[in-house]
């Protein structure tokens, strides 16, 4: 899967920003001169964006599906390395493209599918992450400060807020100052989690295996990690356009899916010794059980992880609200702009955080994480299959924002493979309020993305045979764009 890189820009170079300065661009595309970093900064962002309480508390979810401990932490293992998977081949979409993933979406879906259909999904992402940091972000201020919930998340938002104004370079920078302290915390946690006395006698008893919460676990955090599919290359944009596919595949694989198999490990455990505290007190409880005092510095650790990962949520779902507007009319990239949709991001989470409250945590969360697992299957292998089969990279920028361009408004052959791709799924699916026929059959084991996963992506395939390739080929060739297989 070698994707070509581009070498030269189709519009003049611009004077790269200061990167302590308000990030400029938005949803456009930015120019090689601007282009900067290595990989190894995708390795602080995506391993800190798992080290904080809302990933923990996946833990916590997946421990209460019932299980067991042990097929939980096994479960835990293979969902983890299974969606990051994916998650990691968006990753490397950036440096090729330098544009935002939904953006280059319009190539699969249209320029007005995408809007109407992937963004919507986005969107919704976005609330519902940031919706469950809130809640557990209100909670840690309480417990840390006794502050009310309400006024705790509206600090947490505020500071989260601002990162993601300042946006794509602070967002990086401050994954790189938290790295190694929260490296630090986690070993601690570890510590805590597995030496702690509340731990039942035969805990890491292997025990019987029952398919269907078993599977239920694996796509919650499957779907944990696959959720990052959606905004993943709008952090590795700004790299310069040689770096590779595999470098930065690797960057992202092994830090996001290493660090997510520890924190959603130590959650689990930690829930299994403190079966009836929320996440936040299950994590403190167990700190304290390690030393007095550990417990309010572990929180206070985890709550300034979350306010990172806050930050992209924020910063991702201004993305997808600027990306929705432009597909009805032009935006400008402005800093205006940018404020104004963090600012409806932070009104619409404290809506539905107030609606949900953190005594039903547990199963808003769940539902989130399986609900969009099942929303991004089919939307990850259409954008791959796309990106490393069909077009290999080659996309004409001039053209992605073209509302009349060879990409179409509607992408038949997207919407189409996407909206089979789900139909196909529903048998085997399960969740709280619906089980599938299939999935019924099977002990009420969840296939789902099994299945919508090959299925989606072989009839994207068979429905792009029709496209006049070579003539999209011509227009990227004549905008400017060089590629690795042009070089040589």
């Amino acid at each position: 899967m070698n994707a070509p890189s581009r070498t030269s820009s189709p519009a003049p170079p611009a004077p790269v920003p200061a990167e302590s300065g308000v990030e400029i661009h938005s949803v456009d595309w930015i120019p090689d001169a601007e282009r900067h970093g290595t990989p190894r900064h995708l390795g602080a962002l995506w391993f800190v964006s798992n080290i904080n309480l809302t990933a923990m508390a996946t833990g916590v979810t997946a421990l209460s599906i019932g299980a067991g401990l042990m097929w939980t932490l096994i479960a835990t293992v293979t969902g983890s390395l299974f969606g990051t998977f994916f998650m990691a081949f968006h990753s490397a979409q950036g440096p090729q493209l330098g544009l935002p993933q939904l953006v280059q979406s319009r190539a699969q879906f249209g320029y007005i599918g995408a809007a109407l259909t992937i963004w919507v999904f986005a969107l919704v992402n976005y609330i519902a992450y940031n919706t469950s940091d809130a809640i557990l972000s209100g909670d840690a201020m309480h417990t840390l400060f006794h502050l009310g919930p309400n006024f705790g998340y509206f600090v947490a938002a505020a500071v989260a807020a601002l990162i993601a104004l300042f946006g794509y370079h602070w967002i990086h920078r401050v994954s790189r100052w938290l790295t190694w302290p929260l490296i630090a915390l986690m070993v601690l946690l570890t510590a805590a989690a597995f030496g702690d006395s509340g731990l039942p006698r035969h805990a890491f008893t292997l025990g019987a295996f029952h398919p269907g919460p078993f599977m239920t676990v694996f796509v919650i955090v499957g779907g944990f990690q696959l959720g990052w599919a959606p905004y993943v290359s709008d952090y590795s944009r700004y790299l310069p356009a040689r770096v590779g596919v595999r470098s930065s595949f690797w960057w992202t694989y092994l830090s996001s899916g290493l660090s997510a198999i520890w924190v959603f490990a130590i959650g689990a455990v930690m829930s299994a010794a403190h079966p009836d505290a929320t996440p936040v007190e299950a994590f403190k409880e167990a700190a304290d059980n390690l030393f007095g005092g550990l417990g309010w510095l572990v929180v206070l650790g985890l709550l300034v992880g979350l306010l990172s990962v806050m930050a992209i949520n924020q910063y991702g779902g201004m993305m997808s609200m600027i990306s929705i507007k432009d597909s009805f009319s032009p935006v400008k990239p402005t800093r205006r702009i940018r404020a104004v949709c963090i600012g409806i991001m932070f009104v619409l989470v404290w809506g539905v955080a107030q609606f949900v409250g953190v005594d039903r945590f547990n199963s808003f969360y769940g539902n989130v994480l399986i609900f969009l697992a099942y929303a991004f299957t089919p939307w990850t292998a259409i954008n791959l299959v796309d990106f490393f089969y069909v077009r290999r990279g080659r996309y004409s920028i001039k053209e992605i924002f073209n509302p009349t361009g060879i990409y179409g408004r509607w992408g038949w052959r997207g919407n189409l493979a996407y909206l089979l791709g789900i139909l196909v799924m529903v048998p085997f699916m399960v969740s709280g309020p619906f089980t599938g026929s299939i999935a019924r059959l099977l002990g009420d084991a969840d296939y789902s993305m099994f299945v919508g996963l090959p299925v989606s992506g072989l009839l994207y395939l068979f429905f792009c045979r029709s496209l006049d390739l070579e003539t999209e080929r011509r227009i990227v060739t004549e905008e400017g764009l060089l590629t690795h297989a042009d070089q040589h």
